[in-house]
């Protein structure tokens, strides 16, 4: 397997864990909160599409998803179209409301974006400098791993809730 195949795997496998995180759940589900502090589901799994579509736009120089295709509109959430989530408020949380269809339909198109994006991606251009605010300046591949353990934590997350929220 090559570097390309490996990657597209991956996020293969992130697309799989969302899925399982959210399908057939309610709009009540999904926001259900385990604790007045914790994330729920429709939060985690908008905050880990929204990274990996801001990263990648960014480590690509294409543009996100979020505002060039409407899912911003469409989500219609109270905060800029530039948020992440990083930093968030509790409010801020409890304002990501969206049905499964939606953030599932977010995070797919993402995904085929991702895919597209990494499926060409060559061992030497993992070596790319693709953010220079940081020091050591952030590679292609450190930017992309980083996206990866991210995505692959906050589904994790949110499949913990989602077990918890059933056993309720």
């Amino acid at each position: 397997m090559n570097s390309a195949g490996l990657l597209v795997d991956s996020f293969g496998r992130v697309r799989e864990a969302v899925h399982e995180a959210v399908e057939g759940l309610t709009d009540e589900e999904l926001a259900a909160r385990i604790d007045p502090d914790a994330n729920s589901i429709a939060w985690l799994v908008w905050h880990l599409t929204r990274i990996q579509d801001d990263h990648l736009a960014g480590a690509f120089d294409t543009e996100q998803l979020w505002a060039s295709d409407g899912w911003a509109d469409r989500f219609g959430l109270p905060f800029p179209k530039d948020a992440t989530g990083y930093g968030q408020t509790r409010a801020q949380v409890d304002a990501v409301r969206a049905p499964a269809e939606l953030l599932l339909g977010y995070h797919d198109a993402v995904h085929e974006r991702s895919v597209e994006l990494v499926g060409t991606v060559t061992n030497a251009e993992l070596a790319r400098v693709v953010d220079t605010s940081w020091d050591p300046p952030v590679t292609l591949g450190v930017r992309l791993v980083s996206v990866l353990a991210d995505d692959l934590q906050h589904a994790g997350q949110a499949a913990y809730v989602r077990g918890v929220v059933e056993r309720r």
